[in-house]
């Protein structure tokens, strides 16, 4: 069984940074793409990075590009984003994802409902950004 532990979050001013992390368990590490989406009250689901195992392509959602870096630790099985010059509309409940695909895209660059239904998706971790 797939399992992601999600951890990281919390109250950070404009501006400032955060790390979070995610640690997965119950597969082998390789050929998935693992990253982030994000989701506020009242609005879709974000796309907002991903990392791939085999080959290290990496997504990001141009409302984070230049400022989040997503990286991968194969031996500790985890994925890391962090965010720098985090602003208040990168306040989210933000979820670890893991799909067996040989691909980011589109899993994590489009809302797509129904393909998102599969993979593995783990606790939300809280970011609140103070203005």
């Amino acid at each position: 069984e797939v399992q992601l532990q999600a951890s990281g979050g919390g109250l950070v001013q404009a501006g400032g940074s955060l790390r979070l992390s995610c640690v997965a368990s119950g597969f082998i590490f390789d050929d998935w793409a693992i990253g982030w989406f994000r989701q506020t009250p009242g609005k879709e689901r974000e796309g907002v990075s991903c990392v791939h195992t085999s080959d290290g392509e990496i997504y990001y959602a141009d409302s984070v590009q230049g400022r989040f870096t997503i990286f991968s630790d194969h031996a500790k099985k985890s994925v890391y984003l962090q965010m720098n010059t985090v602003r208040p509309d990168d306040t989210a409940a933000y979820y670890c994802v893991v799909v067996e695909l040989r691909t980011c895209r589109p899993y994590f660059s489009d809302y797509i409902p129904e393909l998102q239904e599969f993979g593995s998706w783990g606790q939300g971790t809280q970011v609140t950004v103070s203005s």
